[in-house]
């Protein structure tokens, strides 16, 4: 068991960097962390309304301005109803990190669903394995038993909030 342990343990420490820091940067996907700024013209259908503007640019959370006959102004960007050009400011993460993230956002039908199920169980082997590595009964075994069950106390209060 300590092998295994040992091994699959140095396996996922690479896997588990690259999982932290696109968590991190999942986490505060909602600021301008790590962002960088471009300047987009899109012509899209002239003549939508605030709403369908959102749908037909992919921008979710835009919010309304001002708006008349011509022009609809969001923050950030405007349209013009009778042309259909959209021109915006767009916040992007870095190419390499939008890729990483895309490993958390991996649904049941995307290929990587597998590798996230193995990368997962891997984690679980980990975690229930570590209690192989002291004698029960002994008092280290005892204090992972109290450290587990506190993450797991502390991990349902977590989601109760």
């Amino acid at each position: 068991m300590r092998f295994l342990h040992r091994d699959i343990g140095f396996f996922v420490i690479g896997l588990t960097v690259i999982y932290g820091i696109s968590g991190i940067v999942l986490t505060y996907r909602d600021t301008g962390f790590l962002k960088s700024e471009s300047y987009v013209q899109k012509y899209v259908e002239p003549g939508l309304t605030f709403d369908q503007l959102g749908k037909a640019l992919h921008l979710r959370g835009i919010t309304l301005v001002d708006q008349d006959d011509k022009v609809i102004s969001f923050l950030k960007g405007s349209y013009n109803k009778e042309t259909g050009l959209a021109t915006y400011v767009n916040e992007e993460i870095p190419v390499l990190l939008r890729a990483l993230n895309t490993l958390h956002i991996a649904s049941s039908k995307d290929a990587r669903s597998l590798f996230n199920v193995v990368f997962a169980g891997m984690l679980l082997f980990l975690a229930i394995s570590s209690f192989w590595m002291y004698r029960p009964g002994t008092r280290l075994f005892k204090r992972g038993l109290v450290t587990a069950l506190a993450g797991m106390v502390l991990s349902i209060l977590l989601v109760a909030m």
